[in-house]
């Protein structure tokens, strides 16, 4: 295994820019599951555009659609996994795997719509601090099905802590006195 000291400034500094894009993007998926308008637009800088497939727009007055269509749902889970970050100086790209699962309300009953994409986003640092300036969601597979969730039957009927929307989600009262889930 290398030693600190076998890393050079320049391999230091794309380390550490890389965990704060990375930071980002995790970010991202908590303010948009938690319906939390200031952490999700905490991922883009004010000038920032997003394209999710029906056209380049404003991030964060995307951001603000995103969440009242989002808030009118059962529930969601974004999680990202495999991501490759190339960063050259102030700027960055990356391509981020992501799933999406969100639970709504259908003419039968409760409906699961799941999708498999990819973010990519193109990010700068502006005052030290990594945000997006503009993102592209690629959609490359979804699924659609009535709800299968089990809430109050079988092996789920004692699980009782379960996720909300901000600020009413068990990650606020967890944290201690004082702390921001907003950090960005």
């Amino acid at each position: 295994m290398p030693a600190f000291s076998d890393f050079d400034d320049n391999e230091l500094r794309e380390m550490i820019a890389k965990q704060k894009i990375a930071d980002v993007v995790h970010r991202y998926c908590r303010g948009i599951d938690r319906c939390d308008i200031e952490t999700l637009s905490a991922a883009f800088w004010p000038d920032a555009t997003a394209d999710y497939g029906s056209g380049r727009l404003n991030a964060l007055a995307w951001a603000r659609g995103a969440v009242t269509a989002l808030a009118g749902m059962r529930r969601t889970m974004h999680s990202v996994g495999n991501i490759v970050i190339e960063v050259q100086g102030d700027h960055a790209w990356a391509e981020t795997y992501c799933h999406a699962y969100h639970e709504t309300d259908g003419a039968d009953g409760p409906r699961e719509m799941v999708v498999g994409g990819r973010y990519l986003d193109r990010f700068e640092r502006r005052a030290g601090a990594w945000r997006i300036t503009h993102r592209i969601y690629v959609m490359d597979w979804n699924r659609n099905t009535p709800a299968t969730c089990q809430w109050d039957e079988g092996l789920y009927a004692g699980l009782k802590i379960r996720g909300a929307r901000w600020p009413n989600d068990p990650l606020q009262a967890f944290l201690p006195a004082g702390e921001e889930t907003r950090d960005a």
